[in-house]
């Protein structure tokens, strides 16, 4: 992964279109190096927008959430990284298994990472018994983030709630990466761990992952500024 401090903040292109993300990219220009492409703009767009990113220079995460058998996952794998991509995200809940198979998957790729996603960001120990989970959630980020690093996987995706007791629990070098991230002046959203790229870098997250606060900004490259250099003030 590169070491650039503007790679380390995520753009996650949440648009319609590749018209839209496009729009976006060119806009905020050289300084913005590392793109989120999720399962919105895949679907839309298929995989030609994340073979343009790759090819102007852009790293590209695949937001996949991988959860599927293993030989399906490892298929999936594959596929980001002949599309280039530069880190590819597998649920942690599917198992060891599967992400011992996403693992052997990208070895073929030295630029590809596997991320474990652990808890999504829009729940809370409040939603856990719903899907048959016991709270806490920082318990079952634990839990998870265990499972991933003995099966191999090159870090997690966990709020930045968790980043601080995970950065003691992952091998050292481990990635975590931190969604949620709100800006001064981002408004509501569906996420309910949410922190700032100061206290992210903080709590020891290797990467930020920033959507709205950016992409919905009056002017995103001034919000895409104010991220780089909060999370570098925290680092």
């Amino acid at each position: 992964m590169s070491p650039h401090p503007h790679s380390s903040v995520i753009v996650a292109l949440d648009f319609e279109s590749a018209s839209a993300a496009m729009a976006l990219v060119d806009q905020l220009g050289p300084d913005a190096r590392h793109y989120k492409v999720g399962l919105q703009l895949l679907t839309e767009a298929g995989p030609d927008l994340a073979r343009g990113l790759v090819a102007a220079g852009k790293e590209v995460f695949l937001d996949l959430k991988l959860h599927e058998i293993p030989n399906s996952v490892a298929g999936a794998v594959k596929a980001a990284g002949r599309l280039g991509a530069s880190l590819v995200t597998v649920h942690a809940s599917a198992g060891s298994t599967v992400l011992r198979a996403a693992v052997a998957a990208a070895q073929p790729f030295p630029n590809l990472r596997v991320l474990a996603l652990t808890v999504i960001t829009s729940l809370s120990d409040q939603d856990l018994p719903e899907i048959g989970l016991a709270p806490s959630v920082q318990d079952q980020v634990e839990r998870l983030a265990r499972l991933s690093a003995a099966a191999g996987c090159h870090g997690v995706v966990a709020s930045v709630r968790e980043a601080t007791c995970l950065r003691h629990i992952l091998p050292p070098g481990s990635l975590i990466v931190t969604p949620g991230i709100q800006l001064p002046d981002s408004g509501a959203t569906d996420q309910v761990r949410v922190a700032t790229p100061q206290a992210a870098a903080m709590a020891g997250a290797s990467h930020i992952i920033v959507g709205r606060a950016i992409t919905a900004a009056s002017d995103p490259r001034a919000a895409f500024a104010l991220a780089v250099a909060g999370f570098g003030r925290g680092a």
